[in-house]
């Protein structure tokens, strides 16, 4: 067994803050075994009949393991599992639970409540920067290719079968039993051609004639995955302006090497590092700054900066992710920083060893790699907190 030091830290800080915590996460991002990695903790996998069985009752089950920490792995299984959380977290606070799930509290009907200020949020993502010395490859176009899901990692041989595989598992287990979709073949095609087309503006009319639905069933379809975290939908920062995009998102696929496989990509050529690099940045975003509130800008004259970080009575921060800081073209900033002046400007690449930084006009570009990116945005969050 593996250990994981970022992510068991982040979840033993959660449970300081709540007793009740949720770690949601793609099939097979590794949720069950980082629980059962877990000091002392006690494991109910919600999947068997016999541990469904044990907490229908859900006073019973938890006066039984007062004073404990336990793990209720793929909760989403029992028939109302927010319903036992939440009596957890109003009556049982010396139980510290922890909950796996595939989907957002609250994605299905089956979950009536969101534990809204009841419990904290973990969201287990594919790989982050901190997993690779955990699992023993240093190599990051490995990590591109092979994407961030520790089996797929770590399998000797391009793990092909298991993509179908996975796929017909998440359709059967998670999209039947959490929203009983219809239409398997239109809702996969949807899916795939997300994967495919990974990074780009999404436009509903031309998913909808490629799957044969319509356009409100393309968007219902959308929810599920950004519900299921297949994908994620990155909505444009803009302040209304005319010249800007004001309405639609940009869709990246959850991995890298889903990406790589639906785009029918055997091997990485150099000009495919560049927009899987960007997915990678993303992703690290996603881990450790705990948030999905993460945009990009772009205006009708095609200038665009790949992401904004726009935090209420903050100034915006810019990111631009290039593979090689040498490939770097300051023009989209240069348009973006004279419609909003203010806020950190990044430049993050993966052949960057030492920070620098680059005078453009009348602002500065730091120029920075990925671990020291995530280092500066999360002080400047710290600040902002203590302030």
């Amino acid at each position: 067994m593996r250990h994981r030091p970022f992510w068991t830290d982040r979840i033993e800080h959660a449970w300081r803050q709540r007793s009740v915590v949720w770690l949601p996460g793609v099939r097979r991002v590794g949720k069950t075994t980082l629980c059962q990695g877990l000091p002392e903790v006690e494991y109910f996998d919600c999947e068997r009949p016999r541990t469904r069985r044990l907490l229908d009752d859900p006073e019973g089950f938890l006066d039984s393991v007062r004073g404990r920490r336990i793990v209720l792995d793929e909760i989403h299984r029992l028939p109302y599992p927010s319903e036992l959380l939440k009596v957890a977290a109003d009556h049982y606070r010396d139980v510290r639970v922890l909950a796996t799930g595939s989907s957002v509290l609250g994605a299905s009907a089956r979950f009536r409540d969101t534990l809204a200020g009841r419990k904290r949020e973990v969201w287990l993502t594919p790989m982050a920067l901190a997993d690779q010395a955990a699992f023993g490859h240093p190599s990051l176009t490995h990590r591109l290719l092979r994407g961030g899901l520790p089996p797929f990692f770590l399998a000797a041989d391009f793990p092909e079968a298991d993509f179908q595989e996975w796929m017909d598992a998440y359709w059967a287990r998670d999209i039947q039993e959490l929203f009983r979709l219809e239409r398997r073949q239109s809702f996969q095609c949807f899916v795939e051609l997300v994967l495919a087309h990974s990074g780009g503006l999404f436009e509903a009319t031309r998913f909808a004639r490629a799957c044969e639905v319509s356009r409100t069933t393309i968007t219902n379809y959308l929810g599920v995955l950004e519900a299921t975290f297949v994908a994620h939908v990155i909505r444009p920062f803009t302040t209304r302006r005319a010249t800007e995009i004001l309405a639609a998102p940009k869709v990246y696929g959850f991995d890298t090497g889903f990406v790589v496989y639906y785009r029918g990509w055997q091997e990485l050529r150099r000009e495919d590092l560049g927009a899987l690099w960007e997915h990678y940045v993303l992703n690290e975003l996603h881990a450790c700054l705990e948030t999905r509130e993460i945009r990009y800008w772009r205006d009708k004259q095609g200038h665009e900066v790949d992401f904004v970080l726009a935090r209420r009575a903050s100034a915006p921060v810019a990111i631009e992710c290039k593979w090689s800081a040498k490939d770097f073209d300051p023009g989209s900033l240069r348009v973006f920083r004279r419609r909003y002046p203010r806020g950190d400007t990044f430049l993050v690449a993966h052949d960057v060893e030492r920070r620098s930084a680059r005078t453009v006009d009348d602002f500065t570009v730091t120029v920075i790699g990925l671990r020291e990116l995530i280092q500066a945005l999360s002080a400047g969050r710290d600040r902002r907190h203590r302030s």
